[in-house]
């Protein structure tokens, strides 16, 4: 479980496909403090430490997680998003997130607000995907690679979200252009709200 806080944006130091997985290999100023099995979110993908060596540490994506991600795409120097689980008796600064990413988006336009950011991402929409939650409202809550947002302008198959400097520089927002692919995990509360409705009204 996580908050969607980003700690850091780690650099890609290693990518090595293993017929269908790839083995990611990442620097981050806490490796020493990672232990073998534990769980991170990249990008907002839940991945479980696998190798440490030195400053760096190995993950590995599987197929699926290839598919429905944009880790597939990262390069040597990519920047990701780097998020612990979460500490059970810290406060949840973001809102919960479970590290299962749901789909892709593109990047449709980036435009700048003196000194602030607003980001329009679009994605495809499965209709029946979406009566079960996976869409944005207007003042909710969405995770873009990893990152907790407040939703500005939800539409149909797109939505916006506002960036302060912070935000920007910290993560790897400001590698985001138009374009870009990213990762998107809907509100699990959304989810679980229209789960709820959808059997009390068969």
């Amino acid at each position: 479980m996580f908050s969607g806080i980003v700690e850091e944006a780690a650099v890609v130091v290693g990518l090595e496909q293993d017929k269908g997985n790839l083995h990611l290999t990442l620097e981050c100023s806490f490796t020493d403090e990672l232990k073998i099995d534990q769980s991170i979110a990249h990008n907002g993908v839940c991945l479980t430490v696998v190798k440490k060596e030195g400053k760096t540490y190995t993950v590995t994506a599987i197929k699926e997680t290839l598919e429905k991600s944009n880790l597939g795409l990262l390069k040597i120097g990519d920047k990701v998003n780097l998020e612990r689980s979460m500490i059970m008796n810290g406060r949840l600064d973001g809102h919960i997130v479970q590290g299962h990413v749901d789909q892709t988006a593109k990047c449709i336009e980036v435009k700048e607000a003196d000194g602030s950011w607003y980001f329009t991402f679009q994605y495809v929409v499965d209709k029946e995907k979406a009566a079960e939650g996976y869409m944005t409202v207007e003042k909710g809550s969405v995770t873009v690679n990893g990152v907790s947002l407040t939703v500005v302008n939800s539409k149909d198959d797109q939505f916006s979200v506002a960036i302060i400097p912070y935000t920007y520089d910290f993560t790897n927002f400001h590698q985001i252009e138009v374009g870009s692919t990213i990762n998107i995990e809907f509100d699990i509360l959304g989810k679980y709200i229209s789960r709820i409705m959808a059997i009390q009204n068969k």
